[in-house]
């Protein structure tokens, strides 16, 4: 295979780089993307939020989902200490005149997932390279990346030269971990690790209302940075999540096999009920130090999307969201570019980075409420800011999107937390919060540990 030339060229075709693909080919810009691993194949991520629904019906592939049998979700609930339902969060849509309305959304199983999406990109005209993107290529001047270098096969390699290159590959984080975008920080959760499986034998709800629906999503609170998750992938499949401290895990000695069969009997009564056998029926897998915030991550002929510049923490499922909300709004920033805009400035996405940042940031502050002060944050859920929550959780976080004014919730939010949200003159994006509110201690994270072929590894090498 010889070197390609191409407008736009996408490293990694996950659900970001699938979905960009399509947004791309509805302007007319057929895109390259080149994809590592061979689909199916496993991947975390399977909740979908409320706006994450409404991505896929506009693309046209809702319906294409049902004959997976993808789970039909209209919640999350959430339950505290002593293993009771204490909150639930519907799912809902809003009209343009901002009425809400019951919606439904989705868990899916990525393997098939993914696969869809890959595939239905493909088929609308965007071509496929099977390859390992290697290194970015740069302008003779070093200030513009111009595609990237291509591993095809053990002994060969090929230039994919490209206007414009969309880093999608979630957490490798290809051009941050190359250096080509901005330094990429260590987050508020850095210090996490998430273990996670799947089981045959979880009790599920089977009510008539929207809140006892088998579909539905769990989470499973236990204190301070220690919760599980329980997302449904099928009638007989859900998957399973142990969220802890990562010295947690260290201190027990357990396998992680062991430690995640140990914490469904103890870390939440709700949770041991449901499961009082737990029998893993997939291998278990782990990601640790997953919060991370890259800065500069869109430049001269580059953007990265979704999780390859920011990821806060998977408890109220927004990554897979993000990922497929960001490949929405890059396409008309990608048809500026290649239509010459930008072209002579050093930060030609400045208002895309300030739009983005500024979404996520809302995001991690309800988070944070929710960990830092969450008899608050149920006060504000059942009570107070219940409509502005209920955006916030079905992620309408961007401009633009029909919502309830937010402003009093989001200052009361950063008030608890003793936060100020600064935008800076270099870019606009925010400025890591890093080591609790000190954004000057804000650790660069260790970019020759993120390379590696296993998070098994990565755990092993960064403790």
């Amino acid at each position: 295979m010889g070197d390609l030339k191409t407008e736009a060229l996408i490293v990694g075709g996950g659900p970001a780089g699938a979905t960009s693909a399509m947004m791309l080919l509805q302007r007319g810009i057929t895109p390259v993307i080149v994809e590592r691993e061979a689909f199916p194949r496993y991947h975390i991520g399977e909740a979908m939020t409320g706006e994450g629904g409404a991505i896929l019906r506009d693309l046209g592939i809702a319906d294409k989902l049902t004959p997976q049998n993808h789970t039909i979700k209209h919640g999350v609930r959430v339950f505290g200490t002593r293993g009771n339902a204490d909150w639930w969060v519907p799912v809902m849509q809003r009209t343009p005149d901002k009425e809400l309305h019951e919606v439904f959304t989705y868990s899916v199983r990525r393997s098939s997932f993914d696969q869809l999406l890959l595939d239905e990109a493909v088929s609308r005209g965007a071509e496929l390279v099977h390859g390992r993107a290697i290194e970015p290529l740069m302008s003779d001047d070093g200030t513009t990346v111009i595609g990237a270098r291509v591993s095809v096969a053990p002994d060969r390699e090929m230039d994919i030269n490209a206007e414009i290159t969309l880093d999608c590959t979630g957490q490798a984080t290809f051009l941050a971990n190359k250096k080509a975008t901005g330094p990429k920080y260590l987050g508020s959760y850095d210090k996490q690790i998430a273990l996670f499986s799947q089981v045959v034998n979880y009790d599920r709800d089977t009510g008539p209302d929207r809140e006892h629906a088998p579909g539905n999503t769990h989470i499973f609170y236990k204190k301070k940075y220690h919760w599980a998750w329980a997302i449904p992938l099928d009638e007989e499949v859900t998957s399973i999540g142990i969220v802890v401290p990562a010295q947690t895990f260290r201190d027990t000695g357990l396998s992680q096999h062991d430690f995640i069969c140990e914490q469904i009997k103890s870390l939440n009564p709700g949770l041991a009920r449901r499961i009082p056998t737990p029998e893993l029926v997939e291998k278990p897998h782990v990601v640790p130090n997953y919060s991370f915030q890259v800065r500069k991550f869109a430049g001269p002929g580059y953007i990265c999307v979704g999780d390859s510049h920011r990821f806060v923490d998977p408890i109220f499922s927004f990554g897979l969201y993000v990922a497929m909300k960001e490949a929405t709004l890059i396409a008309p920033e990608v048809e500026r570019w290649l239509a010459g805009e930008g072209r002579d400035s050093d930060d030609p996405f400045r208002a895309h980075m300030h739009h983005t940042e500024k979404a996520i940031d809302m995001l991690e502050d309800m988070i944070d409420t929710f960990w830092e002060n969450p008899l608050a944050f149920a006060v504000m859920v059942h009570a107070k800011f219940r409509q502005e929550v209920l955006d916030m959780f079905a992620g309408r976080v961007y401009d633009g999107m029909p919502v309830a004014d937010r402003d009093q919730a989001l200052a009361v939010f950063r008030r608890l937390l003793k936060r100020e949200r600064v935008y800076d003159d270099e870019g606009e994006y925010s400025i890591p919060i890093g080591s609790r509110f000190h954004p000057e201690r804000a650790p660069l994270w260790n970019s020759e540990l993120s390379d590696i072929k296993s998070t098994e590894r990565w755990l092993a090498e960064s403790a």
